[in-house]
Formats: structure tokens, sequence, C-alpha cells
């Protein structure tokens, strides 16, 4: 895999100047017409015969503002000629177009598209997200409360319960609530390459990322408790 050729095409993400999760790592693919996608329910298929292959970033967090492990997606199509014909984005679990009908979000090979606040859902227009219903509770009143979500592939799922789901409720209620500003600032997935892998990669680091993160989350809520004790 040509990483450094590929991730020519990572977008360009502008995130919320409140936001408390940016992402780790970008698991890479390239699909072609009828294939599927490892880490999204979706085939690829496109009606333009000049769109030659799809450039998947499945864009890693370890947190959503309501969850702990977060996977996002941006499928870039590139023409035969190298140029972008295409572009579409995740947005809670279906996904949108994610070039404007102008292309005005497309500078070259790269597209800029917006996060919403906490969440991460894609959009190039960020007005969007003032017009979910949640859009704030979702990141205050609301933090954590899906406590450990896991896809359908995850071969890990048996090993989580309701206590794990507990602790990551109270860890995101205590650590990580926010009022949005709806201000947005640039992040480029390019200028940071260490987070560029192959998916193949990625998939077998999440297992040891979410460990990791419970380890935090145990740690830290053991250190508060004790620490309220010791009043």
């Amino acid at each position: 895999m040509d990483m450094k050729r590929l991730t020519a095409y990572a977008p360009r993400i502008y995130f919320d100047k409140e936001e408390p999760f940016y992402p780790v790592r970008v698991g890479v693919s390239v699909l072609h017409r009828g294939e599927r996608s490892a880490s999204f329910r979706r085939q690829m298929d496109w009606q333009n015969e000049a769109i030659d292959y799809a450039i998947e970033f499945a864009i890693y967090w370890d947190y959503d503002i309501q969850h702990l492990y977060e996977l996002e997606h941006v499928w870039v199509y590139v023409g035969k000629d190298g140029s972008v014909l295409d572009a579409e984005a995740s947005f809670h679990g279906k996904y949108l177009k994610a070039l404007l009908p102008d292309r005005s979000n497309l500078d070259g090979k790269t597209v800029s598209l917006y996060s919403q606040p906490g969440k991460h859902a894609f959009s190039p227009l960020p007005i969007l997200f003032q017009l979910l219903p949640n859009a704030r509770s979702a990141t205050d009143r609301d933090a954590g409360q899906d406590g450990l979500t896991l896809p359908d592939w995850y071969k890990a799922r048996g090993r989580y319960d309701e206590e794990t789901n507990a602790l990551v409720r109270a860890y995101q209620q205590a650590n990580h609530r926010f009022t949005p500003s709806f201000q947005f600032v640039p992040c480029e997935l390019g200028a940071r390459k260490p987070l560029f892998v192959p998916w193949a990669e990625l998939y077998e680091e999440i297992p040891e990322r979410i460990e990791a993160e419970l380890t935090v989350i145990r740690r830290a809520l053991a250190d508060s408790k004790e620490s309220l004790e010791g009043r």
C-alpha cells in the first residue's frame, strides 16, 4: 500500500473550539466497485465510469462524548486521472455527500469537512449540527450515556458488560462534559502522518486501545473516590 500517495487525499477536518477529542489513528483502505467495506455496513457502488477506486479513511477516536470507542468514515473517489470525482462521509450510522454541489470545499485533493462537536459525525456544512435536537444536550447532560459501544464485527464484544458501561458513563460525566461553541478550527490529518495505518493494522490495535483506556478510567475513578474519602 502506497500510504504517501493515499494520504495525499486525506480530508481536512474542522473541529469545534471546545472539542475534547481528536483522532488517534486512521485506517486506510482502497476499495473498488462491488467491494464491501470491512468497517462500515456498505458495499461500494458508483455509476461514474471515470472513477477508478475509492479511498476509505476509517477515522478512530478513543472517545465520542457519549461513549468509549468511536469510528467514523470518509470515502474519497479517485478518478483514473488521479482527480477527486466525489466524496462521502459518515453521519450517525449513515453517510452524506461530502462535496458541496459547487465543489467549493475541495482544494486540489483535499475535501474540507466539519465534525459534530463531541459526536464527530461529518458534514460539509457546519450549520447542520445546530439543527440536531440533541446537539447541546449530548455533550453535557448526556455525556457518557452509551458506555462502551462496539460494532458487530468487533471480536471481543462478550468481554464487556453493564459494569463497563457504568464506568465509562461516570468518567465522561466527571471529565469531559462541555458546551459547544460552534466555532470551528482546522485539523490537517495529512500533517499528522503517524496517524495513518492500513485498516488491518488498526483493526488489531483497537482492542488494545480500549483496554488501555479502561485502565485509565478505572484509575481515575479510584483516585477520585480516594480523594473524596480523604476529605
